[in-house]
């Protein structure tokens, strides 16, 4: 299974590591013919990015980042749809 591993911090939440990511892999994949793994994890943050309510999301993690503990989301798809598992450190 393709899945894509980010770890927010206090500095850079969820939604912008998630950009960031995804910045990184569509930078990589222009000019390559292959997509790969990389296509199929930039698709997963696409979806990712645009249906998940960050606002809501911010609330289940950040108490976990303000008490010193790590978080780690695991993004993937399931029949197409975006899903994630929530992991505290």
């Amino acid at each position: 299974m393709v899945y894509v591993e980010l770890e927010p911090e206090l500095s850079a939440c969820v939604e912008t590591k998630a950009k960031r990511r995804y910045e990184q892999i569509q930078s990589e994949l222009l000019g390559r013919s292959e997509k790969g793994e990389a296509g199929e994890r930039l698709e997963i943050l696409r979806l990712f990015l645009e249906t998940t309510d960050f606002s809501k999301l911010r609330n289940k993690y950040e108490k976990h980042l303000v008490k010193g503990r790590r978080v780690k989301f695991i993004l993937y798809l399931v029949e197409g749809k975006p899903r994630y598992e929530m992991r505290v450190i």
